[in-house]
């Protein structure tokens, strides 16, 4: 399941998102920019499938499951992530303590942040994957976090971002912290996806429960043709 998480959600929890067929499935481009494939191998129809549910020059990502791609697809960068599971909390913070729950009207906010931090994965209906939590000083929103891919047992944290200007002053953590245990009061495992090379990171997140798992491959593939505009 975990192995392949983007499949795994939207085959359970999240198959109201999907689109595809039963050997390929994405989410909307407006809501998340990742493809699956439920086996390691494509048959003639389902890369043709594949290539279907790409538009022209859109770049989607794959975790976990490294396959041939159909003429017209390209891998323009593989990568490891490390994906790491809480396996127990490590506290509470209550909502108001630098930490609210975030919605519709936040979503300008959240697109110009991550924008900033770390621009192409979040997207305008990102937020109705899960539940999202930020900070704001002096109104201006200047860090969230969120629950991504909902798996049957497991619940991904994500989103994790600060403002240049404001970190260093604990705000992910609070706001991991909150989400950890808002997912283990649904009954469900947090985890979490970070750069196999950012080390510092990683430390940061087993301090607050996580351990690693396993590294699985991500790969940028694209389309060829010119890229579609998505919603701002």
């Amino acid at each position: 399941m975990l192995d392949n998480p983007i499949w795994s959600a939207l085959v359970t929890r999240q198959a109201r998102f999907a689109l595809g067929g039963g050997r390929v499935k994405r989410y909307p481009a407006d809501i998340a920019p990742f493809i699956a494939a439920a086996a390691t191998e494509l048959g003639v129809d389902a890369g043709a499938e594949m290539l279907d549910l790409a538009m022209p020059g859109e770049r989607l990502y794959m975790i976990g499951v490294e396959l041939s791609l159909p003429a017209g697809l390209e891998v323009e960068r593989r990568s490891l992530v490390s994906q790491m599971v809480c396996e127990r909390r490590v506290g509470t913070v209550s909502e108001g303590e630098d930490c609210a729950v975030l919605g519709p009207d936040d979503v300008p906010d959240m697109l110009e942040l991550t924008a900033l931090v770390f621009p192409g994965y979040f997207r305008p209906r990102t937020i109705e994957l899960g539940t999202y939590v930020g900070v704001r000083r002096d109104g201006r929103l200047i860090a969230m976090a969120g629950q991504r891919m909902g798996l049957l047992s497991h619940r991904e944290i994500s989103g994790i971002c600060t403002h240049p200007d404001h970190r260093g002053q604990g705000y992910a953590r609070r706001l991991v912290t909150w989400l950890v245990d808002a997912t283990f009061r649904e009954g469900l495992v947090p985890f979490l996806h970070v750069d196999g090379e950012n080390n510092g990171a990683r430390a940061a997140y087993e301090k607050l429960g996580f351990v690693a798992r396993c590294d699985l491959p991500l790969l940028c593939i694209r389309r060829s043709g010119m890229a579609p505009v998505v919603g701002a």
